[in-house]
């Protein structure tokens, strides 16, 4: 009970985030300079029509997506239709489904972030680990890396990575999710081809979220080297990599909520590495409809990050909730 109450506080919480950003979601993108439609109407119709074609064009397509309507009644539309699921039509590609438009990018998001966060909180908090047992060189090398990983920011180092392995060692594409000539399709061709795209926006995520997990766990790793279980360990001469593994258990704790953070901060960098790499994700997506104020493609987006990084960050309480004794001491204290 007192950890079903710890679980419906922060679901509290994260509702009413929710209901915040959601509001954030619809009313900052109308905040963009210029009119979507005015753009439209323009690629449409070209410079030929007649003023008076523009006008009923123009006219037509306002009202098509609402905004005919007052600010607080398309708000209230807008709610409406994302609790059905429904995000509505694009401007830029009218009359293409928002959602199927999601849809078709998201799986290439996903097998691109996910893969990057697991092994990067993995590999980064081993690394940290051991260098604080072993220190000395090892240790030294390892922090100023992991230092220069993690301040580095992620375009940085996609670029790097893009221009060092594939312009100048033409060992990997440049860009794109396939190569030209190629359709998605499931065969063995394609998901060669596909992974060989794939790598190199995926290297350069990896690299940043095991550097910053690396100094996370180094800190944590120090102080726990003086603890007294690591020298009653020592003295019983356990293996080194037995030590190892009680110091990362015991500082794995503080990693884990570093870990909700690094998610939302992974996500926003995730975006940016897609664009660089011209990689078919949800940050190319996003990145051309605020090139054309495409409001219903960029509210989609947005509040699919949002979810996202919400439901991961409660995810993480939950684990921290269920492994760490202390929070459920504290609720039972104040009982």
């Amino acid at each position: 009970m007192a950890f079903l109450r710890h679980l419906l506080r922060k679901l509290g919480w994260y509702a009413a985030a929710f209901a915040a950003a959601l509001g954030l979601n619809f009313f900052l993108p109308r905040m963009l300079p210029g009119n979507p439609v005015d753009t439209l109407v323009a690629a449409s119709l070209g410079r030929g029509a007649s003023s008076e074609s523009k006008q009923r064009v123009y006219e037509t397509y306002i009202h098509e997506f609402g905004l005919d309507q007052g600010l607080w009644e398309q708000f209230a539309t807008y709610v409406g239709n994302v609790m059905r699921g429904d995000f509505g039509t694009s401007f830029s590609r009218y009359p293409a489904d928002v959602s199927t438009m999601v849809a078709d990018t998201l799986p290439w998001t996903i097998l691109l972030q996910v893969p990057a966060v697991a092994l990067g909180w993995i590999i980064g908090n081993l690394i940290g680990a051991v260098a604080a047992y072993r220190r000395g060189g090892f240790d030294r090398g390892v922090y100023l890396t992991s230092l220069f990983l993690s301040a580095a920011p992620y375009y940085c180092l996609a670029v790097l990575l893009l221009y060092g392995l594939a312009v100048a060692l033409p060992l990997f594409p440049t860009g794109g999710g396939w190569s030209f000539g190629m359709r998605p399709e499931w065969s063995a061709a394609f998901a060669a081809d596909a992974l060989s795209h794939w790598f190199l926006p995926f290297l350069s995520l990896l690299l940043v979220f095991i550097g910053g997990q690396a100094i996370g766990m180094r800190s944590m790793a120090v102080y726990e080297i003086d603890a007294d279980y690591v020298g009653f360990a020592r003295s019983f001469d356990l293996p080194d990599r037995k030590i190892v593994a009680y110091i990362f258990r015991n500082g794995m704790l503080p990693q884990i909520t570093g870990l909700a953070l690094a998610i939302g901060t992974l996500v926003a960098g995730a975006l940016l590495t897609e664009i660089v790499f011209s990689y078919p994700g949800i940050g190319t997506l996003l990145y051309d409809a605020i090139l054309n104020k495409d409001y219903p493609v960029i509210q989609a987006v947005t509040l699919l990050v949002l979810i996202a990084v919400l439901a991961a960050n409660f995810f993480v309480d939950v684990l921290y909730g269920l492994i760490d004794p202390r929070i459920r001491a504290a609720e039972k204290g104040e009982r």
